[in-house]
């Protein structure tokens, strides 16, 4: 299953990408973000692989991230592993103008093993798509408060 988005960001490439990269502004724009642990390679690089914990009320969630390839400040490609599911994530930055970038996501469930998320994936494919729609209207939030 496949979905993408993009949403514009009042502020120059190099300073949404300078706050897209900084671990610690994951919190500010994600729901439920604990922390990202490195667990080896260089952070941010091609072949990086990062733990992300999260908790959601009663509910916690890790996933591993590995760094596919890191072309910034054009683009970072990820994979992220759960137990229940595998996805990638392609993130794109485009300059519009001096001061407006694009921000673009388009991300792929590439394996959902588990009944109930399987079948929420083909009766309602939004979804999955919602949360990363909103974790960018976070993010544009969030970047152009810092900015």
């Amino acid at each position: 299953m496949k979905f993408g988005s993009s949403i514009e960001i009042d502020l120059p490439r190099e300073k949404v990408v300078a706050l897209f990269l900084d671990p610690n502004n994951i919190k500010e724009y994600q729901d439920g973000f604990v922390k990202k642990v490195l667990v080896s390679g260089d952070a941010g690089e091609a072949g990086a692989i990062s733990k992300l914990y999260f908790k959601n009320g009663k509910h916690e969630m890790e996933l591993t991230e590995t760094i596919v390839s890191n072309n910034l400040p054009d683009s970072l490609e990820a994979v992220y592993y759960h137990k229940h599911m595998d996805n990638t994530h392609l993130t794109s930055f485009v300059e519009i103008s001096e001061n407006k970038t694009k921000y673009i996501t388009e991300g792929e469930y590439t394996r959902i093993n588990w009944v109930m998320p399987k079948l929420m994936s083909i009766l309602f494919p939004g979804m999955y798509r919602k949360p990363a729609e909103k974790w960018m209207k976070n993010f544009k939030t969030f970047a152009e408060n810092a900015g």
